[in-house]
């Protein structure tokens, strides 16, 4: 899965992490009219988490770190619905590989002031198993080692779990998995190999996801990208198939890699009251997905990593900050909205701005589909994208994601080019896709798609604000339009926008 990497020439290259500063609001200026008023708050959970209780609560069984495995133990002791303290400490495991905490039904673990959970690079997994409604809180949980693409808390993807106030950071693999009904809120999610979390359940949706309030930072330690190009592997969070997410609040800051990528048949997204910052990639990636409102963010400095390492190799691809790639409004698929509405948000000295792009390989059945054996969610038998059914409606229509109504506006663009440290391709924004030539049974191949999603899918900016050096790109990487021509036919895009050359000015 993941975005095929020769089709945009991006590669995620591991860096040291770059110097932020926490601040309790965030430091935007001052906005001009149509733009947010109002600084995001920064949620600075690593520096200053939430204390548990001191003492046990009344009912809640005591865990003692001086005993090795303790806390696995009295699990498995107890009934449904306990409650557990851990004391002030390092709790650790048995040594071997698999050991676990395998939570019953309605179980909560809290940690004291100082309580942790070690899995001294020995134990792949802090809590797993199917049970639902778990509750972990208070607790930090480190030095476990779980393999690619799996996750240290709610390994097995149990539904209505609740990580609250919680550390989970400096694990190979992601931080935690999830199931439907999550709650992930106030956390620090911080170090970990791969990511801070992978939203993913083998089988099924995730249904109803919560992150609220976390600071998601510094993952990808393991450098995924590297090991294997191309993976589309890394990142703060990572959601895959989710149907039904607020992600607001959030703190995503100096990640290894993408900040957050919905990737796969999400659907139905709110992303919002978020500061995206200074990722090594992009602050934000939807892909081969649906719905979403993405309003309200402060996004800067992000994709200086990768971006410019796009440029140095002479890619010519418009390489963004904010990236929709086949991903669009769908009335037919259920959600709170029925386009992708980007709006209010402040963009300030990122690598560009928003692409928005459509592979015409990329649809269902081709082997150009990197999300192998995945289909869009408007096609049920998924055999029957094939020739000669693809070639004619309602399957030429419906085989494909498309980037398509989505509306862009009332946003702020920033670009000082002296501060991100560039001299071209670094103030772009982009509406376009490939020109059609693989593989040889598909009916899209030459410009229909590139004709499609810059003509005539309903994508549109208006109303937006641009201070800087910006330029554009529609159809193709070739085409590169002044603010004029961007507006003019046959684009006419950014209606009501504004563009002062200097950000300074």
């Amino acid at each position: 899965m993941g975005i095929t990497r020769r089709y945009w020439g991006a590669a995620a290259l591991a860096l040291a992490l770059l110097a932020t500063g926490c601040t309790s609001t965030s430091d935007a200026p001052a906005e001009p009219t149509g733009a947010p008023s109002t600084p995001v708050a920064v949620a600075r959970v690593c520096a200053a988490p939430a204390p548990g209780p001191a003492t046990a609560p009344t009912g809640a069984v005591p865990v003692d770190p001086t005993v090795v495995g303790d806390l696995a133990a009295k699990t498995k002791d107890s009934p449904p619905n306990t409650t557990f303290w851990l004391r002030p400490g390092t709790h650790r495991l048995e040594s071997d590989r698999y050991a676990q905490v395998v939570p019953k039904e309605g179980d909560s673990y809290l940690g004291a002031p100082g309580a942790v959970l070690d899995g001294q690079r020995t134990n792949q997994y802090a809590f797993g198993g199917a049970a639902g409604n778990v509750t972990i809180r208070y607790l930090t949980v480190q030095g476990f080692v779980a393999p690619q693409n799996e996750g240290v808390v709610n390994h097995d993807s149990a539904d209505g779990w609740v990580i609250e106030d919680a550390t989970i950071q400096n694990n190979s693999g992601a931080g935690l998995m999830a199931g439907a009904h999550q709650r992930v809120r106030a956390d620090c999610l911080r170090g970990n190999g791969q990511y801070g979390m992978n939203a993913y359940k083998e089988g099924a949706p995730v249904d109803d996801l919560l992150v609220e309030g976390n600071e998601i930072t510094a993952n990808n330690t393991d450098g995924w990208e590297q090991r294997q190009p191309g993976c589309g592997c890394t990142g703060g969070v990572k959601f895959w198939a989710v149907n039904g997410a607020d992600v607001r609040g959030n703190w995503v800051h100096d990640n290894r890699g993408t900040g957050l990528w919905a990737d796969t048949n999400n659907n139905d997204f709110r992303i919002e009251d978020n500061v995206l910052e200074a990722n090594d990639g992009a602050a934000l990636i939807y892909e081969t997905s649906y719905n979403a409102v993405i309003r309200n963010n402060t996004i800067r400095r992000n994709n200086w990593v990768e971006g410019r390492r796009s440029a140095e190799r002479g890619d010519n691809f418009p390489y963004p900050t904010v990236y929709l790639s086949e991903s669009g409004g769908e009335p037919r698929v259920p959600a709170r909205t029925d386009r992708i509405e980007i709006y209010r948000n402040v963009l300030e000295d990122n690598w560009s701005g928003i692409t928005l792009w459509e592979n015409a390989d990329r649809f269902c059945n081709s082997p150009a589909n990197t999300s192998s054996g995945a289909c869009t969610l408007l096609v049920k038998d998924t055999a029957r994208c094939a020739q000669p059914t693809i070639t004619s409606d309602p399957l030429y229509t419906d085989c494909r994601w498309k980037t398509q109504r989505v509306d862009i506006h009332d946003n702020r663009f920033t670009l000082d080019a002296s501060v991100v440290g560039c001299t071209v391709k670094c103030g772009r924004m982009a509406v376009l896709a490939n020109y059609g030539t693989y593989p040889d049974w598909s009916p899209y191949k030459g410009d229909p798609v590139a004709e499609a999603v810059t003509e005539k899918q309903q994508n549109r900016w208006h109303d937006n604000v641009y201070l800087g050096p910006w330029s554009f790109v529609a159809h193709d990487p070739s085409l590169t339009l002044d603010f004029a021509q961007w507006q003019g036919a046959p684009y006419q895009q950014d209606a009501g926008s504004t563009l002062q050359p200097q950000a300074g000015g």
